[in-house]
């Protein structure tokens, strides 16, 4: 077998994982409620009437996620044979607070993060079309306004 069939086959197998990952990820995501905001907001609502099911969701979702990166963080490929790509950096530093406090008051205001809200917005949610939109508008302010603030610093970095 060439090379160049090879090397289509397994952009077939990955194309072909990704989306079966996406739809298992997309089915949970339906099932377990975090697709329907009234749901989400509920279980923000700690002060009223509290729904706590999201919790278990939650709690599901790190035990799964904390066995996976062990497994992971163990292996030299991917199951299908490509690269590993695993966070290396443990620090916390401002962009990852800013981040974390945009995504919850996003999350908190309109019920949706982005996974459940992709999800909500192919079946014809309104609202999440509303959603899906202002977070596309948000990546196209955060990439302008990052090469602004940081390229000029990058430049001046690697000049050093």
């Amino acid at each position: 077998m060439s090379a160049h069939a090879t090397t289509h086959k397994n952009e077939h197998i990955d194309a072909l994982s990704a989306f079966a990952a996406g739809l298992v990820f997309g089915i949970g995501l339906i099932l377990s409620g975090m697709t329907d905001p009234g749901k989400v907001i509920g279980f923000l609502d700690v002060t009223g009437l509290w729904d706590p099911s999201l919790a278990f969701v939650m709690g599901g979702a790190i035990l799964v996620g904390f066995f996976a990166f062990k497994l992971a963080g163990k292996r030299a490929q991917a199951f299908l044979g490509g690269a590993m790509h695993l966070p290396h950096r443990r620090d916390i530093d401002n962009r990852l607070v800013g981040g974390s406090v945009l995504f919850g008051i996003g999350w908190g205001l309109a019920g949706f993060c982005p996974g459940p809200a992709l999800v909500s917005f192919s079946s014809g949610v309104d609202k999440a079309a509303v959603f899906v939109v202002a977070m596309l508008g948000g990546m196209v302010i955060y990439t302008a306004l990052d090469r602004l603030v940081r390229e000029p610093y990058r430049q001046a970095r690697q000049k050093a």
